[in-house]
């Protein structure tokens, strides 16, 4: 039952004459993996390791434009060719505690960012996120990790002439090539400071036992995988209040801040997370009052919640607030390029994926699968990010089952053995297999592309398994076709084009893409400054990935959260994953709507 799912605790005082505790509920679509840095990098763990963890730098809450701030880290000093940036650490920040810190309270500083960005250089952590740190070029970190690929333990205590430490508190990073986009991604939890005392004392179980100097901490007693997950205050998080500036066009977002300025951060004691695979269950506890939030309504439950993308009057009566937005995102199927049956970059496989992708019904999957909540996309680069164009038309989005069976007659898949289906040109086969989740939405999504191939002759089988088991054998490469969304944590381009890049092959290239052309273009572009000629180079990088087709890119997503009224604060930064330490909560009236 969704009550049980949610394990609803009592809403009383917490003691005779202190306040009541404050506790805010959602739920993920799909189970964490763990709460390393060094180790996850699927949405929703990362989402939980950025309110664990301090990166060095983070995005302002309400800021538009987006803008980085201080995090772990003041804003670094930055040299005039970007090939350099000097950290100092904020004096005074603290770990949360733990028996590996033998009561003594541990503070944070420069040594434990050199230490936290080594380990994804350590191949023992098989780290997702090691392509953004190899992409920089950070002097002396690549020889380490070879000598370890080839069994020496990795040198943790050697130093690298492009990661040091300068004292307690300042630290540098180095780079072979300026790059100056570079710090975005220090504002992701991915880098946040882990302390080598605790790294050492869990050792294989460090996956289980996050400890960081960020807002909230793990309580690993009520923790129960893949089920629920809690996060309450680290006792030792710093003074930190609530100072954020609001856009000019926002009057909302400017009332907003006034009300909550001054308050400490964060507001709420406590973050219970449901995993809740299902969307019926999902949308109906936060019907039911057992979650104080929906994150991502889902589609099917679209055209109730906000019919014509308004918010729908029964709810807008009891006080429920919508938050509609776009994120920085796409929404693929790949193609593995390794695989005999769909890769390879002979005019016959670009030829197949190409049919492939004019026979998916874009407009179908918009209104059907989806609900309404996505627009077709046009190539890699997603809106919100430097680089995306609305303006940018290709074949990506186009459905043409004509111009496709055209395609596949042409290059020789065609009926040989007189079954009825399409064979490979070399008389075999031709069957795809796509891996997908048994979800409500992933179900519709199949049935559509079961619809799709069969008007095109072309047998599909589906490999069912859950998100984290695909995810998986995805980087091992060992899935021929996947439906994934992917999500820019920086809001530039480069984010999405790196899913090209054939040196992230196994990380965040999950076609396993590697085209010298591409990749030529791919660094160059990295190099440039914003402006026109990095535009230019990123168009065509944009347009290759269309021609080429490692990756079918179907939609932009649209998402809307959805609170009840006793949240107070609900914003989301796309580029920030814990919106939750900047919520209030009105205990008396969530309390009151519970017992209804």
């Amino acid at each position: 039952m969704v009550a049980a799912a949610f394990a609803l605790a009592a809403l009383g005082v917490q003691a005779q004459g202190s306040a009541p505790e404050k506790v805010f509920r959602y739920s993920f679509r799909v189970a964490e993996t763990g709460f390393d840095p060094a180790q996850v990098t699927d949405l929703y763990s990362r989402t939980l390791t950025a309110g664990i963890f301090d990166a060095p730098l983070r995005y302002a809450h309400l800021a538009r434009p987006f803008k980085l701030e201080p995090s772990g880290c003041e804003l670094p000093e930055v040299s005039e060719d970007f090939r350099t940036l000097t950290f100092t650490v904020r004096p005074g920040l603290f770990f949360a505690p733990d028996p590996a810190f033998k009561g003594v309270k541990r503070e944070l500083v420069a040594a434990d960012y050199v230490y936290s960005i080594k380990r994804h250089y350590d191949p023992k952590n098989k780290s997702g996120n090691l392509y953004i740190l190899e992409n920089a070029g950070i002097l002396g970190l690549d020889k380490l990790r070879q000598e370890a690929l080839k069994g020496k333990p990795f040198d943790y205590d050697r130093e690298v002439e492009g990661l040091r430490v300068l004292d307690k508190y300042r630290w540098q990073i180095r780079m072979k090539v300026g790059d100056p986009r570079f710090m975005h991604n220090l504002a992701d939890p991915f880098v946040g400071a882990v302390a080598r005392e605790v790294v050492e004392f869990y050792g294989d179980k460090i996956m289980e036992h996050p400890v960081g100097t960020a807002a909230f901490m793990l309580k690993n007693d009520e923790w129960r995988r893949s089920s629920k997950i809690v996060l309450v205050k680290n006792p030792h998080f710093r003074e930190e209040f609530y100072n954020e500036e609001a856009p000019a066009d926002r009057p909302d977002l400017q009332a907003m801040a006034a009300k909550l300025k001054g308050r400490r951060l964060p507001m709420i004691d406590r973050v219970e997370f449901s995993i809740i695979e299902e969307n019926q269950p999902r949308w109906l506890a936060f019907m039911k009052a057992e979650a104080d939030m929906v994150e991502e309504v889902p589609a099917e439950f679209a055209s109730i919640a906000m019919p014509n993308g308004q918010l729908a009057p029964n709810l807008a009566k009891r006080g429920v607030q919508m938050n509609r937005y776009a994120r920085a995102d796409v929404a693929v199927s790949f193609f593995n390029m390794e695989h005999p049956m769909v890769g390879g970059t002979e005019p016959h496989k670009v030829a197949l994926r190409r049919a492939i992708s004019l026979g998916v019904d874009l407009d179908k999957e918009v209104r059907l699968a989806r609900r309404g909540q996505a627009i077709p996309a046009q190539g890699l680069l997603a809106p919100n990010t430097y680089g995306y164009s609305p303006a940018f038309k290709s074949e990506m989005s186009e459905f043409n089952r004509a111009k496709a069976k055209g395609l596949l007659d042409l290059h020789g898949y065609v009926d040989k053995d007189g079954d009825g289906w399409r064979d490979n040109p070399d008389g075999s086969p031709l069957v795809l297999e796509y891996a997908t989740q048994p979800d409500g939405q992933n179900r519709a999504l199949a049935e559509l592309w079961q619809k799709n191939m069969d008007a095109l002759k072309i047998r599909i089988q589906f490999k069912l398994a859950k998100w984290p088991e695909q995810l998986k054998a995805s980087r091992a490469g060992k899935l021929m076709m996947w439906g994934v969304g992917w999500s820019a944590s920086v809001p530039d381009g480069d984010a999405f084009l790196t899913l090209g890049y054939g040196k992230n092959k196994g990380q965040s290239n999950h076609a396993r893409f590697d085209l010298p052309a591409y990749n030529a273009l791919y660094e160059q572009q990295r190099a440039l400054p914003d402006g026109p000629e990095r535009l230019a180079v990123m168009e065509k990088l944009n347009r290759m990935a269309v021609a080429y087709m490692p990756y079918k890119v179907h939609v932009h997503r649209i998402f809307t959260d959805m609170a009840h009224p006793w949240v107070s604060g609900l914003e989301r930064n796309i580029f920030r994953r814990d919106f939750w330490q900047y919520l209030d909560i009105d205990v008396e009236a969530q309390r009151k709507a519970r017992e209804q």
